[in-house]
């Protein structure tokens, strides 16, 4: 841990922050994508290597499509508990604490991460994954790193289009936890963040 993964953090924070307050989602989302590719080309702790750094030219994206864009209410779920080993992170404890409805992607679980302060995680794992997502699946929200849309005391704001892969999609140096059961789908997802052809490794 460093000063410097700090300020990453904060600075993810600031853009999800800016896509909470702007005017339409759209523009939100167009704020946050542009934020994540300086990030990626020029941070210290951004998830690529310097040798890929290097040949970066931005994050492939799909189109925005508001049909994508749900404001939902936590549906109750049987609890599950899930722990997860990482190699940077150590065990990471999970718990179900119950589902939202995403439209023609059907009823997704969402998740309390344990550990100090905990947060809201909401991963995907769509049918295009290990195609033309990451086979382990891309992340929606995740609130202990600043990754969230907002809503009210009883929504959600889920936004597919800000799907975004983990940092171990991009090296393997990372360790993350994956998309289990609960939180997968056959339905394509064409929107959100992309996997460059030939990945970024090296």
């Amino acid at each position: 841990m460093s000063l410097s993964l700090l300020d990453w953090r904060r600075r993810v924070g600031a853009l999800y922050a800016a896509a909470r307050s702007a005017g339409d989602p759209e523009t939100g989302w167009r704020t946050w994508r542009d934020g994540r590719d300086e990030l990626f080309a020029a941070h210290p702790d951004s998830p690529l290597g310097e040798a890929a750094r290097g040949r970066f030219g931005g994050l492939p994206f799909g189109t925005y499509d508001p049909a994508l864009r749900f404001e939902v209410a936590l549906t109750p779920a049987e609890p599950a508990r899930l722990e997860l080993p990482t190699e940077t992170d150590g065990v990471v404890p999970m718990s179900r604490i119950g589902s939202v409805l995403l439209g023609p992607l059907g009823p997704v679980d969402v998740w309390w991460l344990g550990g100090y302060g905990g947060g809201l995680f909401l991963p995907l794992r769509d049918g295009t994954a290990g195609r033309s997502t990451y086979g382990g699946g891309r992340y929606l929200l995740d609130t202990v790193k600043g990754a969230d849309l907002g809503g009210t005391a009883d929504r959600l704001v889920v936004d597919v289009n800000f799907a975004y892969h983990p940092s171990c999609a991009y090296d393997p140096r990372w360790s993350c936890p994956l998309a289990p059961e609960g939180n997968r789908t056959a339905v394509p997802v064409r929107a959100g963040e992309q996997l460059l052809p030939g990945g970024w490794y090296g």
